[in-house]
């Protein structure tokens, strides 16, 4: 159980959430985790098998808070909203600022730099930790150019200029990228960014992965009331969830090619976790999917600082953190939107 952002955040697989006069209590069993002051929340994400007491949605109705539920895995089931809830407004907020070229490009730009930040971070880390065993100069030499794509988006002043820094930035990194395989370079290596299908084990790794916190993003953003498909960053299209996307950017080099470097450096992903099809499209099967899920669980359960907040959070709520002050950000609760800055 966490309160942050005026929310309450209930983690705890069997606890169950219930009304004491104008309190909620969190019960784990006989044990009573925590009560807080309905007026003190603005909403409630529950990741509890159990759930929460008919009384208790109904007050949260009556005094305009929200409450949604996931798995304890991060799906998202949905929410409970009274009539005092603010979400329309928050939605038609959002698709008002969706219109609008001006705050499209002020998003996106945020989204990116996020991004930017953060696979430079990567880079800068993977030189310090491992001088000895990677080609330091060439990792070097794209770290810079990341940093000028940073200082290139001052510039931009639309959100297509804003998309060809992203796409420069992202060729950078990933030219970098082979030197952050620090073993089983027969079975893993990375060459280019392979997608539908992804051409060899490390691309379908990366793809596997980024599937898994899309999807977290996405119950995310549901979960506070905003539109998943509607984006800013990333053009609408049928389908396709493009805030979710756009949030993904900057999580991507710190949660999840991270996550993939470890699998691979470590050996707890292998060769034989893969197969290649008849198109030459290459996928983890059953044993490899298994493996990668249990570690991702492991990795969301671990604690970072949040450069924002500050203070210690799970991996596995940085994306409902962010969503929330996206959400804020577009309510006009705040003047920009944090993207997340790992450090």
């Amino acid at each position: 159980m966490r309160q942050m952002l005026n929310t309450l955040f209930v983690t705890t697989e069997d606890a169950y959430l219930s009304l004491e006069q104008e309190n909620v209590v969190v019960n784990e069993g006989d044990r009573v985790m925590g009560r807080i002051p309905l007026r003190a929340l603005e909403s409630i994400l529950c990741f509890s098998y159990k759930g929460a007491s008919p009384a208790l949605l109904g007050k949260c109705n009556e005094f305009g808070v929200s409450f949604a539920f996931y798995s304890p895995q991060g799906k998202y089931y949905g929410s409970v909203l009274g009539e005092a809830n603010r979400n329309v407004l928050l939605r038609r907020r959002q698709y008002h600022m969706a219109d609008d070229d001006n705050e499209v490009c002020s998003i996106a730009a945020s989204f990116v730099m996020g991004k930017i930040f953060n696979a430079r971070q990567v880079l800068e880390r993977a030189t310090r930790d491992h001088a000895l065993r990677i080609n330091v100069p060439r990792v070097k030499k794209q770290s810079a150019r990341l940093l000028a794509a940073l200082r290139e988006l001052d510039d931009c002043q639309t959100a297509d200029s804003v998309r060809g820094v992203e796409g420069d930035a992202a060729k950078c990194y990933f030219y970098a990228f082979d030197d952050l395989i620090l073993t089983n370079k027969d079975d893993f290596y990375f060459e280019q960014r392979s997608r539908r299908p992804p051409m060899d084990r490390m691309n379908a790794l990366l793809s596997f992965i980024y599937v898994l916190l899309s999807g977290d993003c996405r119950s995310a953003l549901q979960g506070v009331g905003l539109d998943p498909y509607v984006g800013f960053l990333h053009t609408d299209r049928p389908g396709r969830s493009s805030l979710a996307l756009d949030l993904v950017e900057e999580l991507r080099p710190v949660f999840a090619d991270r996550l993939a470097l470890s699998l691979v450096n470590t050996h707890v992903v292998k060769a034989g976790d893969f197969e290649v099809r008849e198109n030459g499209g290459t996928y983890l099967n059953d044993k490899g999917r298994k493996q990668v899920l249990s570690a991702w669980q492991k990795r969301k359960n671990e604690q970072i600082m949040h450069p924002f907040l500050k203070e210690k959070v799970p991996w596995g709520l940085v994306p409902y953190v962010q969503a929330l002050l996206l959400a804020r950000y577009i309510r006009g609760d705040m003047d920009a939107y944090p993207p997340m800055f790992w450090k």
